[in-house]
C-alpha cells in the first residue's frame, strides 16, 4: 500500500490527537490543527514544501495563541476564589470588633479569628467572608 502525502498528514495528525488524549496536554491539539492543515493542503495539491509551510504556520500560529490565551487569564489566589475555597461569600455575624481590627466568630460550629478587610470603619454586625488565610476569615461589611 502506497500512502499519499495526505494520508501520512492524517495519520500524523492521529497520533498528534491521541497523545494528547493520553496526556492531557492542549499544544498537541494545537499541532494537530497544523497537521491537518497540512493535509488539506495536500488534498488542495499543494507541493510537499507548500504542505510544510501550511502545517508550520497553522500550527505555530495555534500554539501561539493558546499560549497567549492561557497568560492572559488572571489566575486567581485560592485564598480569595470562591470555586476553590466554599467559605468565600459565607455570610458571618461579628459581636465586636478588637481595636487591633480582628475579631472572633462562630462559624460552621467553631469559633474562628477574622480580620476586617473593609474600607469603612469596622463595625459589629453582617458581614461576609472575602478570603481563608490559614485559620483566619477576612472580612467585608454585608451589602445592604
Amino acid at each position: 500500500m502506497d500512502f499519499t502525502d495526505s494520508t501520512t498528514w492524517w495519520v500524523i495528525t492521529v497520533v498528534l490527537v491521541a497523545a494528547e488524549l493520553a496526556t492531557g496536554t492542549f499544544y498537541l491539539l494545537m499541532l494537530a490543527l497544523g497537521t491537518a492543515a497540512a493535509a488539506l493542503a495536500a488534498h488542495a495539491g499543494l507541493e510537499i514544501s507548500g504542505q510544510y509551510v501550511t502545517g508550520a504556520v497553522i500550527g505555530a500560529t495555534a500554539v501561539g495563541a493558546c499560549h497567549a490565551r492561557r497568560r492572559q487569564r488572571k489566575r486567581s489566589d485560592a485564598a480569595t476564589n470562591p470555586n476553590v475555597n466554599l467559605d468565600v461569600g459565607s455570610p458571618v455575624q461579628v459581636a465586636a470588633w478588637r481595636p487591633d481590627g480582628t475579631a472572633r466568630v462562630h462559624y460552621r460550629g467553631a469559633e474562628w479569628d477574622a480580620r476586617y478587610a473593609g474600607a469603612s470603619p469596622a463595625e459589629p454586625g453582617a458581614h461576609v467572608i472575602r478570603a481563608v488565610q490559614g485559620s483566619m476569615l477576612v472580612l467585608e461589611r454585608a451589602p445592604g
